[in-house]
């Protein structure tokens, strides 16, 4: 006699069980999935703006201890985007960071002037594709003065070179990061957002003897102030002067910190 082997199929109770396991392991899993991203990112931020300080270092060997100017436009460190309705977006701001002076000292790696985390590249009304901006003091503003400083011109002027920064990421909310990036000693203001891709709380910077290192803000308030300028309903009217909080002690050590590391050859 031929018996029939009966098939066990899973219960509706037991099926339950396997997805609620599976949805506690993916809430466990997810997290530290977006943490390796965001260290990845981090990583790779840190090695382009590491790059570009060296690149940077390059160009003063190369031009008798001149400082490349930090401004943006012709024939400075990266230029301004071309408007042209023709031509993919995208592509135009490559272009304008091609036609800059820093370029070829870069090995020609466009890429590496784009932080992974920026994600500028995707708002139609923002998209920017140079991720980092020269601090104002670094021949980053006219010789005859800008925000009450006199910048530094030439390399030797500059005094405990690992501790100056060069590079930061900034996030103009004007389509592409133009000028230098500014804070005024003498008014002890905030005057350009710096970009704050990392974990809502981390930029990186890249300093005046080659080295980068990520940092930690501190302020809520003056984070919001930064994000803000990605917003795309508050980016119109955004005001790019921003008085340090003097109530909030988290504030005055994030201005502190940057003031420390922001060079200039003296104030006016």
């Amino acid at each position: 006699m031929k018996t029939t082997r009966r098939i066990r199929a899973f219960t509706l109770i037991e099926l339950l069980v396997v997805i609620a396991v599976i949805a506690v392991l993916m809430a466990i899993l997810l997290p530290a999935l977006q943490r390796a991203k965001n260290q990845a990112r981090g990583i790779f931020c840190q090695n382009n703006t590491k790059t570009l300080a060296l690149a940077w270092l390059m160009y003063k060997d190369d031009n008798d201890d001149k400082l490349v100017s930090g401004l943006t436009g012709v024939g400075h460190w990266v230029d301004n985007p071309e408007n042209n309705a023709s031509v993919d977006p995208l592509e135009l701001k490559k272009e304008a960071v091609k036609r800059g002076t820093l370029y070829r000292y870069m090995g020609e790696n466009v890429n590496a002037y784009h932080c992974p985390a920026d994600e500028r590249i995707r708002i139609p009304d923002q998209m920017a594709f140079c991720s980092y901006s020269i601090a104002g003091g670094m021949n980053g503003v006219p010789a005859t003065g800008g925000c009450n400083i006199i910048p530094h011109l030439k390399y030797s002027t500059i005094q405990q070179p690992a501790a100056r920064f060069v590079f930061l990421e900034e996030s103009d909310p004007r389509g592409s990061n133009r000028g230098s990036w500014l804070m005024d000693p003498k008014t002890k203001q905030w005057v350009d957002p710096f970009a704050i891709f990392h974990s809502r709380n981390r930029s990186t910077l890249g300093y005046a003897d080659g080295h980068a290192e990520m940092h930690r803000w501190l302020s809520k308030g003056v984070i919001d102030w930064c994000e803000w300028s990605t917003d795309p309903v508050r980016a119109a009217s955004y005001t790019f002067r921003h008085d340090v909080d003097a109530s909030d002690p988290l504030e005055v050590e994030d201005f502190n910190f940057m003031l420390k590391g922001y060079a200039y050859l003296r104030l006016l």
